[in-house]
């Protein structure tokens, strides 16, 4: 009987009784897509599956199916020149730009502060229904991306939150990613007090101390059920509820056509000087590779 993958998945819970919400995420050929399209170094498709990770934990927590969640971190003297990462209805995408010689001198695995130097997170939520966007922005400090989120939810929303991540790296199976959110939440009355200006966070505190149990073998196993992560880690509490499971995939979105009209808004003399060599107009994407290409006479 053939073993049954549980990957490119996010899972939703909350915890009434604890007042908090939790996502799990674990992705596989989502991932191999990505990363494929560029053939990254190991780091840098370490730090790359990672971000798509989180992307997707954040991601997930949007109520508005038709809005859009982007991470994208902005460095200053580090290997990484520019990463970004975005999803939308369950799809997503990801690129990361480095310096490959400078990688090369590093240790296998460098540290974040290597890698982004003085750099900067920031998080924005675009909510398609109301056309509304909300953007946090925190240094990109700590030993990892998740320490990065924690951050932003402190500082942005006075949110208390919990993120692990965790990646296999690739290797003969693909690659696995896989992570956990848990967020305080208020109490459903409006006026209760956020935690950090409370002094009992006894509830909060039990509530990270379950998650902080969490194994990444746990998260990387794509025989292990999400919701069977959470009930492991949670099994003792009154009531977990458990959301419908959202399917991730791969979509990097550009098409020939949204291309073809962007150029057409140049004006004849400007799109002349785009024309190459061979006669042709190239843009490539760089989330995914692909080549489109257009002759002059595409917009007569």
């Amino acid at each position: 009987m053939p073993v049954v993958a549980h990957v490119d998945q996010a899972l939703g819970f909350t915890i009434p009784s604890r007042h908090a919400r939790g996502r799990i995420v674990r992705l596989g050929p989502v991932l191999d897509g990505v990363l494929a399209a560029h053939g990254y170094p190991l780091a840098i498709g370490r730090l790359l599956a990672e971000a798509l990770t989180l992307t997707a934990l954040l991601g997930s927590t949007l109520k508005d199916a038709g809005g859009q969640l982007t991470i994208q971190a902005q460095t200053e003297g580090g290997v990484v020149d520019l990463l970004v990462c975005d999803y939308r209805g369950g799809e997503m995408r990801g690129y990361v730009r480095h310096d490959a010689e400078r990688l090369a001198e590093m240790p296998v695995d460098p540290s974040l502060f290597a890698l982004f130097g003085r750099g900067y997170l920031a998080i924005t939520f675009d909510q398609a229904a109301t056309g509304e966007r909300y953007q946090g922005i925190v240094p990109l400090e700590g030993g990892s991306l998740g320490a990065a989120a924690e951050a932003y939810f402190n500082q942005s929303d006075q949110l208390p939150s919990f993120v692990r991540l965790a990646t296999n790296g690739g290797g003969i199976g693909g690659h696995i990613a896989g992570g956990i959110l848990i967020q305080h939440l208020p109490d459903g009355e409006e006026g209760r007090e956020r935690l950090h200006v409370r002094q009992d966070r006894e509830e909060w505190d039990h509530v990270t101390a379950l998650a902080g149990t969490i194994r990444d073998e746990e998260l990387l196993d794509p025989t292990l059920p999400l919701d069977q992560i959470a009930w492991r880690l949670f099994h003792e509490e009154s009531e977990v509820r458990v959301l419908p499971m959202i399917s991730l995939s791969g979509n990097c979105r550009c098409n020939a056509d949204h291309i073809r009209s962007v150029i057409a808004r140049f004006p004849a003399e400007e799109r002349a000087e785009m024309v190459e060599s061979d006669g042709m107009i190239h843009v490539d994407c760089e989330f995914c590779s692909s080549r489109y290409s257009f002759a002059l006479a595409d917009f007569a």
